[in-house]
């Protein structure tokens, strides 16, 4: 599980607090533009990995949060926009899941028909042959 990675990181590397810095230089100096792809291509040799942007993290998470179902306001709020312009190029996953929202919805309409009174349905026109 990732989350005890993350405490350890909290603990021993980011800044303190709450509005603390989570990535730091050694020294705890904080993270610059100039030497950070210096730091990010050390960790992902570290890490045995190849290939990856920090921005991949960016993307990976705000698609996350979509598929769990965050709405477009709380897609915004987690990447600090003002407009949904950026927060609907990661609803194009959840768009993926159609197929399983129309499933759902038919399975809760035959519900709501099945308990309907036959009468009641015949008289609103449900249920009849043409």
């Amino acid at each position: 599980m990732l989350l005890p990675d993350l405490r350890a990181h909290l603990e021993t590397h980011a800044e303190a607090g709450d509005e603390g810095v989570v990535f730091v230089r050694p020294k705890d100096a904080q993270l610059r533009r100039a030497n950070f792809t210096r730091t990010w291509s050390k960790a992902l040799k570290d890490a045995k990995l190849s290939g990856f942007h920090f921005h991949d993290l960016h993307h990976t998470g705000n698609t996350f949060a979509s598929q769990s179902g965050a709405t477009l306001r709380e897609l915004m709020n987690r990447i600090g926009h003002s407009t949904t312009r950026a927060a609907l190029i990661y609803q194009h996953t959840a768009m993926e899941r159609d197929r399983a929202i129309a499933d759902a919805l038919g399975k809760l309409a035959e519900e709501a028909l099945s308990k309907q009174d036959p009468d009641d349905r015949a008289r609103s026109g449900h249920g009849r042959s043409e």
